[in-house]
């Protein structure tokens, strides 16, 4: 059967798993606020609402995120910026942020 190392390791990855799980709906409660915006232009608005709710806080803490006011302004200011979370966690789009960051840079 198991010993206790091989539970401790079980129910760690149980955990991570159910980590995951739950900062996948936070990715999903962005999208949402962002289709928001764009449709209603009240997105930010509604984010800070569901981040500040009860479920909010509790899906935050479960995804591992403090659910403090500086990650609601952190919230707000990603679904103000418009762009969905698919495309913002591409490796397409780190590349283009890092060229624009040097180019600015370099400019300045």
């Amino acid at each position: 059967m198991f010993d206790s190392v091989d539970g401790t390791a079980y129910n760690h990855e149980q955990g991570q798993r159910a980590r995951k799980l739950f900062a996948a709906v936070v990715l999903a409660a962005l999208d949402d606020a962002i289709a928001d915006d764009k449709k209603y232009g009240n997105g930010p608005e509604q984010i800070a609402r569901w981040a500040r709710s009860r479920d909010g806080r509790e899906v935050l803490s479960c995804a591992g995120i403090d659910p403090n006011e500086r990650v609601v302004s952190g919230l707000m200011q990603f679904v103000a910026a418009g762009v969905r979370t698919s495309v913002a966690l591409s490796r397409e789009e780190s590349e283009r942020r890092m060229a624009a960051a040097e180019a600015e840079a370099e400019a300045a």
